[in-house]
């Protein structure tokens, strides 16, 4: 059975994630405020910042730069934008 949230990212109520995206206080706040369709909005703006600057996802400061990408794009932090990323902004 599906779950509805009302979502942060799109204004409306839309039916949930099945499950927290991943563990920790931030995979449980997207759990309960993003709906399905915008956490589908996250994924190519995730391969396009990865693949703009090169980034290892492997890499511990990568994935913490990326977690607070995540955060400022669900929650209305200014997020990066590839294009206006600058070599300072992104850590390899």
């Amino acid at each position: 059975m599906s779950r509805t949230v009302h979502c942060v990212k799109l204004g409306k109520d839309l039916p949930g994630l099945e499950e927290p995206p991943f563990p920790g206080a931030l995979g449980e706040r997207i759990y309960e405020n993003v709906s399905a369709e915008a956490y589908e909005l996250w994924k190519p703006h995730l391969t396009t910042i990865i693949n703009h600057y090169g980034l290892n996802p492997a890499d511990p400061e990568t994935r913490r730069m990326l977690r607070q990408e995540m955060e400022a794009f669900f929650f209305g932090q200014e997020n990066l934008e590839a294009d206006n990323l600058s070599p300072d902004t992104v850590q390899q």
